[in-house]
């Protein structure tokens, strides 16, 4: 199975709890948050990475300069994290099946859990709609979903929410365990960022 397997870079939103400067820009072993997400998709070596832009727009996109995604604005996104999903998913080419869901403020997770997140999905012949990384018994991310399994759910997806609604209680999720703690780390706000720092 060989499915192509894309990832969206959701680096969008306003991250209001990390305080008034854009959180995805903040410097981390010197470079933007960001970078370190959108590096690690890149180096994957999987099908496109399409990064979803909103708050910030042109000072993101510097951030993201010279690495090789397609890069798609989402006007929508103070509506909320459905939006940019949608927008991302929107812009990968139709026989993408699975698609990666990064999010921008996850700045350890790493280019093989990203591959072992695709591997999982086709060693599975497309059957689960999703594949989330459990570390330690609880669920992180990136999530991997199945664009067409889940396409008419996706669809109805509004506000400031992602596909965890749509995932809550369906017995056909893949479930795959990892050896990183990076899969549990967001940085939500300062006193996270200075933590990833230690």
């Amino acid at each position: 199975m060989s499915a192509p397997v894309g990832i969206v870079l959701l680096a969008a939103g306003r991250g209001t709890r990390f305080g008034p400067s854009p959180k995805l820009l903040a410097p981390l072993d010197g470079k933007p948050l960001v970078r370190h997400a959108a590096e690690a998709a890149i180096a994957a070596g999987l099908g496109p990475v399409v990064a979803v832009l909103g708050h910030a727009e042109p000072d993101v996109r510097a951030a993201l300069q010279g690495l090789g995604l397609a890069a798609v604005t989402n006007a929508r996104y103070a509506e909320g994290l459905s939006t940019s999903l949608r927008a991302g998913l929107a812009a990968l080419p139709a026989e993408v099946a699975g698609a990666v869901i990064l999010l921008g403020d996850m700045p350890r997770v790493s280019a093989a859990v990203i591959r072992g997140l695709a591997a999982a999905f086709r060693e599975a012949g497309e059957a689960p709609a999703a594949v989330i990384p459990v570390r330690a018994g609880r669920r992180g991310n990136p999530v991997l979903l199945n664009r067409r399994r889940l396409a008419a759910d996706l669809a109805t997806l509004a506000g400031d929410r992602g596909a965890g609604p749509l995932l809550a209680g369906r017995s056909d999720l893949l479930e795959w365990e990892v050896e990183e703690d990076a899969v549990l780390l967001d940085i939500d706000t300062p006193e996270a960022l200075a933590g990833a720092r230690r």
